[in-house]
C-alpha cells in the first residue's frame, strides 16, 4: 500500500511531515529518498513540530544525526556522506529506541536498515511541485494504521 501526494510549497511539506509526526509512535523508522533541495529536511521539521520539538531542525549533513528531545525523541541521520562499508553500524542502535528515527539519504545504508519502516520518496516534477510517495515496507499493523491516516 502506498499514498502520492503532490506538495506544491514549502508549507505544505511542512504540514505533511506534521500529520506523519501526529501519527509517530515509539520506534518508528522513516527513510527519506529525494535529490539534493527535494524537501527532506523541510518535511523532518514539520515531523519535529508535531513531536513537539522547540529547536531550530536543520540537516545533519556534516554532523551524521542530531538529537531533538521532544514527546517522542527525534533521531535526525542525514547519511549522504557515508555507505554500506563506513563502519557506522552503530546508527542500527537509534532504530530501536523509543524515538522517531529519520533517515535522509536511507539508501546508504541499506544494510542497516529495519524491515519495519516507512519509505519516502520525494521527486520534483516539471512544474517544480514535490510528487511524495509514502508506503509502508511492512505488513506491521502500526505502520500500516500511520500509513492509512495520513490525510492533506
Amino acid at each position: 500500500m502506498e499514498k502520492k501526494f503532490v506538495i506544491k510549497s514549502e508549507e505544505e511539506m511542512i504540514r505533511l511531515g506534521e500529520v506523519i509526526g501526529q501519527l509517530a509512535f515509539p520506534s518508528l523508522v522513516i527513510t527519506m529518498h529525494g535529490d539534493l533541495g527535494a524537501g527532506k529536511t523541510t518535511m523532518t521539521k514539520g515531523i519535529g513540530k508535531a513531536l513537539g520539538v522547540k529547536r531550530v531542525i536543520n540537516s545533519p549533513t556534516f554532523t551524521i544525526m542530531k538529537v531533538y528531545e521532544a514527546n517522542l525523541t527525534l533521531y535526525h541521520m542525514d547519511v549522504y556522506r557515508i555507505n554500506n562499508d563506513s563502519g557506522d553500524e552503530y546508527l542500527e542502535e537509534y532504530f530501536y529506541l523509543d524515538g522517531v528515527t529519520v533517515i535522509e539519504w536511507a539508501d546508504n545504508i541499506s544494510n542497516l536498515l529495519p524491515k519495519d519502516r516507512i519509505e519516502i520518496d520525494i521527486v520534483i516534477d516539471n512544474d517544480f511541485n514535490r510528487v511524495v510517495t509514502i508506503k509502508a515496507n511492512t505488513d506491521n499493523p502500526s505502520y500500516l494504521n500511520l500509513l492509512e491516516g495520513i490525510k492533506l
